[in-house]
């Protein structure tokens, strides 16, 4: 039984990029799903019930998370171990987040959430330290 070290392969590294680059429109598009949550709250279903208080509430919520993946968005591309993980529980978060804000826009925030998955996926299952020369 011998032991075979893992080499990256080119798709990992094409995986990590994607997860990173989807994981900046994810942000950018919390950002502005929370601007327009402040101010233009008749873009979203009127008689909407939230988990947790209100649109209000929940679109600063939103920009914050935005803000967070974006920030990671940029940390994963350095190759970062840390910046992974921290990809990884950002979109997490968002992937939560999502789910508790679809009540306003329910097919865009399954749409946001799927992408989080996808974010998740590449992150763990191709990025890691191997990769931080390749990148």
């Amino acid at each position: 039984m011998s032991m075979h070290t893992y080499e990256p392969q080119d798709q990992d590294v094409g995986w990590t990029l994607f997860g990173a680059l989807l994981l900046g429109f994810c942000g950018a598009f919390n950002v502005l799903d929370g601007i327009v949550a402040l101010s233009k709250s008749s873009f979203y279903a009127a008689d909407a019930h939230y988990v947790v208080s209100d649109l209000r509430t929940w679109g600063w919520i939103i920009i914050a998370l935005g803000a967070l993946q974006v920030v990671a968005a940029f940390a994963v591309a350095s190759g970062s171990e840390i910046a992974r993980w921290f990809g990884i529980a950002t979109a997490a978060l968002n992937a939560i987040g999502q789910l508790m804000f679809a009540q306003s826009y329910p097919f865009w925030a399954i749409t946001v959430f799927a992408m989080d998955v996808l974010v998740i996926y590449a992150l763990a299952a191709h990025a890691g330290s191997q990769l931080r020369e390749k990148l």
